[in-house]
C-alpha cells in the first residue's frame, strides 16, 4: 500500500496514483495504466498473476516490485520473473530520480542494453539456470556482483563464461556503464596492447588521432577479457600494474588516467599448469582470481538441457512455426554427455531443425558431433541406443520456454526439474534393465560409469524408492 507521502511524490512527478487491494480491480484499472508497483513478500505468486493479467489484456505495462532488502531471494526471483524493477520498500526516492531523469535506477538487480562502445555481440537476454547446479552458481555471482572485486572464470569452451560474465555486469553497481569484450586469442599479438591501453596522436607511424583503449571504453562499467591465458606474457606484466595501480598511460602519452574499471578475466584452461610452464604470471593470476567462479559443463547440470533446448528452437525458429521434439529425442538430449556443452547442444538443434520437415524434431533428426563417443551409436539407432521406454512422459518444450527476458521463472523451474529428474531415472532404470553391468548401462547411456555411479548415488538420496531398484 501507498503511503500518502508517496502518492504526493508520485502526483508531483505527474503519474496519479490508484491504490487496488485485489486483481479484480487491478483488472479494471489496467487499461489506464502506465505502470503496476507491488510489493512482494515470501514469494512472486503475486507478480506472476500480476503479469499474467497484463498479457491477457494484450497490454504491454511494466511491473515494479518493492521488496525488503533482506529478501535476496525475492530480489532474484522477480527479475528472473521479468520485473521491470527491483526496489527497496525504503527506496521510493530512486524511483522518483527515475522518473524525473529518464535513466534506469534499480536496487538489487538490473538488465540493461549493451554499450553502443561494446566490442561483443549485444547482451544475453535469455539466461537460462534451471538445474540446483546452476541456481547455486547464479545466487554466488549475485553476492559477488556487489562486490568490487576482480572475477576469474574457469570453464570449458561454450560452457557460457560470456555469460555469467554478463550477469555479474548486470547485478553489480556499475550495470548502467557499458560492458566491453576482448578475445584474447583472437586479436594480433601486436594489435592488443594499442586496444587495451589506447595510444595518444603521433605515438607511431599511423596515430593520426588519439584512440582510447578498451579499458578507457569501459569506464564505469565492465571489461570482459576473454581468453586470458592466450594474452602475450609481456603485457600481461603491463595489465598486472594497470589492476594494481588502477590508473594506465596510453602509449605515447605521458599523463596517467585514472580507471574505474571492472575487470572480469575467463579461461578454459588450469592456469595452474600454464603457470609451470612459464606461460602465465604468478602474480597476475592471484591478482585475477581475487574471486573465483566455475562455470560447471552441460553435462553436470543436466536439468538446463531442455530448458536450453526449448530457448534455442524459439530463438531460430520461424514466425509462426513451433518447434517440437519427442519423448525419444529428449530421452537422448538428456543422456548425451555433451563434450562441446551449451556451443554442441546449440550445433545440434540446428542441424535437426534442418533435417525436421513436420516440426517435430525426432532421434534421426539429432546429429551429434563425430567427435563424441555417443554419436556413432545414437545415429546407428537413436531409439534403442539408450533403451527408451514406450511410455516415456513427452514433455512440450514450448511450455519450458522462460516467461522473462532474463530468465527461467522459479515455479516453471520446480516443476521443469522434477520432470527432468523423472526421466533421468526412467532412462537409467531401462538401460540397467537392458544390460548386465553398469559399465554396460554407461555405455548405452553414452555416460562414464563415473557419472552414472553420480547418479544413482544422487539418485538414493532423493528417490530411494526409485535407486533400490538400481542396486546390485
Amino acid at each position: 500500500m501507498l503511503s500518502a507521502s508517496e502518492s504526493v511524490a508520485l502526483a508531483t512527478l505527474g503519474l496519479n496514483a490508484c491504490v487496488v487491494s485485489t486483481l479484480d480491480d487491478l483488472e479494471d484499472q489496467l487499461p489506464k495504466a502506465n505502470l503496476v508497483v507491488i510489493r512482494l513478500a515470501g514469494s512472486v505468486d503475486l507478480l506472476c498473476e500480476v503479469q499474467s493479467l497484463i498479457k491477457n489484456r494484450g497490454l504491454d505495462i511494466p511491473v515494479i516490485c518493492r521488496v525488503e532488502r533482506k529478501s535476496l531471494e525475492i530480489v532474484v526471483a522477480a527479475m528472473q520473473q521479468g520485473a521491470r524493477f527491483v526496489l527497496d520498500v525504503d527506496e521510493w526516492s530512486a524511483l522518483q530520480w527515475q522518473a524525473a531523469m529518464k535513466k534506469p535506477v534499480v536496487k538489487g538487480l538490473q538488465s540493461t542494453p549493451p554499450s553502443p562502445v561494446s566490442q561483443r555481440a549485444p547482451s544475453p537476454r535469455s539466461v537460462v539456470y534451471v538445474d540446483q547446479a546452476s541456481r547455486n552458481l547464479l545466487a554466488l555471482a549475485q553476492k559477488v556482483a556487489q562486490a568490487n572485486v576482480t572475477v576469474l572464470l574457469e570453464g570449458p569452451t561454450g560452457s557460457g563464461k560470456e555469460v555469467l560474465a554478463r550477469v555479474l555486469h548486470e547485478s553489480s553497481p556499475c550495470a548502467t556503464g557499458p560492458f566491453v569484450g576482448l578475445n584474447c586469442a583472437a586479436m594480433p599479438e601486436l594489435m592488443i596492447e594499442d586496444m587495451l591501453f589506447g595510444h595518444e596522436k603521433g605515438a607511431f607511424t599511423g596515430a593520426l588521432k588519439e584512440h582510447k583503449g578498451l579499458f578507457e571504453q569501459a569506464q564505469g562499467g565492465t571489461l570482459f577479457l576473454d581468453e586470458i591465458t592466450e594474452m602475450p606474457i609481456h603485457l600481461q606484466a603491463k595489465l598486472l600494474r594497470v589492476l594494481q595501480e588502477r590508473s594506465l598511460m596510453r602509449l605515447g602519452g605521458e599523463r596517467l588516467i585514472a580507471l574505474d574499471v571492472r575487470v572480469i578475466a575467463a579461461t578454459n584452461k588450469n592456469l595452474r599448469e600454464a603457470i609451470a610452464q612459464r606461460e602465465f604470471r604468478e602474480d597476475l593470476y592471484f591478482r585475477l582470481s581475487t574471486f573465483k567462479l566455475r562455470v560447471p559443463t552441460l553435462q553436470e547440470r543436466s536439468g538446463d538441457i531442455l530448458p536450453l533446448v526449448a530457448r534455442l528452437l524459439a530463438r531460430h525458429a520461424s514466425e509462426g512455426k513451433a518447434y517440437r521434439v519427442s519423448a525419444q529425442a529428449q530421452g537422448l538430449l538428456l543422456a548425451y554427455p555433451w563434450p562441446g556443452n551449451v556451443r554442441e547442444l546449440e550445433n545440434v538443434m540446428l542441424r535437426a531443425m534442418v533435417l525436421c520437415p513436420d516440426h517435430m524434431i525426432s532421434p534421426e533428426h539429432l546429429m551429434f558431433d563425430d567427435a563424441a563417443p555417443a554419436a556413432s551409436l545414437v545415429r546407428a539407432q537413436p531409439a534403442q541406443a539408450v533403451n527408451v521406454p514406450q511410455d516415456f512422459v513427452e514433455v512440450d518444450l514450448s511450455t519450458l520456454i522462460p516467461t522473462s527476458e532474463q530468465a527461467q521463472a522459479p515455479t516453471l523451474e520446480r516443476g521443469l526439474h522434477a520432470g527432468v529428474k523423472n526421466s533421468e531415472q526412467r532412462l537409467i532404470q531401462a538401460a540397467l534393465e537392458a544390460t548386465r553391468t553398469r559399465n554396460d548401462a554407461a555405455r548405452k547411456l553414452g555416460i562414464s560409469p563415473r557419472t552414472l555411479r553420480y547418479k544413482l548415488a544422487k539418485l538414493k538420496g532423493s528417490a530411494p524408492e526409485l535407486a533400490t531398484s538400481f542396486e546390485g
